[in-house]
């Protein structure tokens, strides 16, 4: 099993915070701390996304500050507003709320501005050139870039051509404007990048109102200064950027926000990158954006992680300055710790051919027993759970020639049917083709779980659902959606690999289960309801559940299972 890293009642400060009271201390920014969470609205938020919200999220609640959501919407042609309402329930759900909604398309008017403010100032010039050309002209990292045919246009020119570009008198490609910084820069970012493009494509806001967007580089530093963010907080991919943003800051006299770069969250068994997680679904690899199996905020939601599972898991994994690989075992570790101390057990069967098991001195007919709901919470009562002549047990808890220390059902041995009573298996009846199809036993009476006099101390207890109540339902059971720890990783001799043939065939097998009647009327009441099936794992009701005939998937199992197989391995 995953082991979790030891609690500290005195939690030191990562890096950030660390940075953060520096700031407060030598009074930045008047005490102010003001943080942005910054999605671009072209797809689904994932695991990694949760990470950021929480740390922008928790970082301004620390320390009495405030957290904007921005949505970074420069680009029309992968955006929509089903993606907005996407983060915006996600973030929501995860149990934050922001000060202020904003978009970066709130400032286009601005932003067009600044670039009109950096033409006039010498800085900026409209490049006619190909996107083949500007990429020849920006040189490699051991040579210094070529300077653009026109890039000594004249300022009225280039006001001219810019004023025209935003007019729609040119087609897609035809011209961009780039920021005139060093193109003998070693660092790639400052070699004049392109700051607005033309995109005659309808946007989700604005609709046709603009047919040239600025390019996210030029609009994140400018949004995060209009809106007096105090600390942009950015994944280590952004470091590079940082002096770009700095450049545009100090070249147009805005509010210099401080740039942090920290680590992104890399999970094992998993794949974080939007467009391989787009082929995945496109290409019918998983049946959506929400799939279980999917490191997609709605997929694990789905899957029955929490909001306090996932932020709990945030702050064991801490801030961190290198990219990492983060053993998804840590993740289920921290799910499996809530839902053990809150989820009502029951027993589920979860069985394609379950074994009937006949108790044939059983003459009562049926009655009523009360088991307890959760072990772990004294407060979570009992409930009511009908036992019969007849109940059905898992083939796996019955064998007919058991090894050394089995200790659950076989021929003349004994075993308590959980919450009910001891039973003896007498004897064992086939079908014509030899196959075992049912159990003959007798009972104990007086062995009734709570008031057992008989005496008798067995060493195997398994769970049962009684025949005529038993409901059917389907499980699903997910499993971990890549065979290797890094799938995004090369192969041992250094050659890239195609990601989609290291899907775990055994990510998801469907069963058929039977359980006991009372989910049925926790199901009308709780959509979302969640439960550990006794011995098996802990589930929750899926929203293809219909009336009669639940579906429940498995969130997790009650152990790590391949940690227990890699150290077989």
């Amino acid at each position: 099993m995953t082991e979790a890293p030891k609690d500290s009642s005195e939690k030191s400060l990562n890096f950030i915070e660390q940075f953060v009271e520096e700031d407060l201390a030598a009074g930045k920014n008047g005490g102010r701390v003001h943080t942005r969470f910054p999605p671009e609205p072209n797809g689904y938020l994932h695991i990694g996304h949760a990470k950021s919200i929480c740390l922008n999220f928790g970082l301004a609640d620390k320390y009495g500050g405030q957290t904007n959501l921005r949505f970074d919407d420069t680009n029309p042609v992968t955006e929509d507003t089903e993606y907005v309402d996407s983060i915006k329930n996600d973030v929501r759900w995860l149990g934050f709320d922001w000060e202020n909604e904003f978009y970066a398309s709130d400032y286009f008017d601005q932003l067009y501005s600044f670039a009109e403010t950096l033409i006039q100032k010498g800085l900026a010039y409209v490049d006619d050139s190909t996107a083949e050309e500007i990429a020849a002209q920006k040189g490699t990292p051991t040579e210094p870039g070529r300077m653009s045919v026109y890039r000594d246009r004249s300022v009225d020119e280039n006001l001219d051509l810019f004023r025209r570009m935003k007019a729609g008198d040119y087609p897609d490609g035809a011209k961009v404007l780039r920021a005139k910084v060093d193109m003998a820069s070693p660092n790639m970012q400052l070699r004049d990048p392109i700051i607005y493009r033309i995109k005659h494509a309808h946007h989700h806001r604005t609709g046709d109102t603009w047919c040239i967007y600025p390019m996210y580089d030029f609009a994140h530093g400018q949004s995060d200064a209009i809106e007096h963010i105090t600390h942009s907080l950015c994944t280590l991919e952004f470091e590079v950027h940082r002096p770009l943003y700095d450049w545009f800051i100090q070249q147009l006299s805005l509010f210099p926000s401080r740039q942090i770069e920290f680590a992104r969250l890399n999970l094992t068994y998993t794949v974080m990158s939007k467009r391989k997680l787009k082929q995945l679904v496109e290409e019918g690899h998983v049946s959506g954006w929400d799939d279980p199996r999917m490191p997609t905020i709605a997929g694990i939601r789905r899957r029955g992680y929490t909001p306090a599972s996932i932020r709990e898991f945030a702050d064991r994994i801490g801030i961190a300055k290198r990219d990492n690989l983060i053993d998804v075992g840590l993740l289920e570790f921290c799910i499996r710790e809530e839902l053990n101390k809150t989820t009502d057990r029951v027993m589920a069967v979860v069985d394609e051919k379950p074994l009937k098991l006949v108790i044939t001195n059983y003459t009562q007919g049926e009655e009523i027993l009360h088991i307890e709901n959760n072990p772990e919470d004294p407060n979570s009562g009992t409930r009511a759970v009908p036992f019969s002549r007849e109940v059905y047990i898992e083939r796996d808890d019955f064998m007919e020639n058991p090894p050394k220390k089995y200790f659950r059902l076989f021929p003349g041995g004994m075993v308590r049917l959980k919450g009910a009573y001891i039973i003896k298996c007498e004897e064992v009846v086939r079908d014509n083709a030899g196959e075992i199809i049912e159990l003959h036993c007798t009972y104990i009476p007086e062995s009734r779980s709570g008031s057992d006099t008989s005496g008798i101390n067995v060493k195997g207890t398994i769970h049962w659902v009684s025949v005529p109540h038993a409901v059917e339902a389907e499980v699903r059971l997910y499993d971990r959606l890549f065979s290797v720890e890094n799938p995004a990783a090369d192969d041992s001799e250094g050659r890239p690999r195609d990601f989609k043939e290291l899907i775990n065939p055994n990510s998801l097998e469907v069963v058929r289960a039977f359980v006991e009647p009372a989910l049925i009327e926790a199901v009308n009441k709780q959509p979302d309801l969640k439960v550990q099936f006794m011995r098996k794992g802990y589930f929750i009701l899926d929203p293809d559940s219909t009336p009669g005939r639940p579906v429940f998937n498995r969130t997790v199992t009650l152990k790590d299972g391949w940690a227990k197989e890699q150290k077989k391995g």
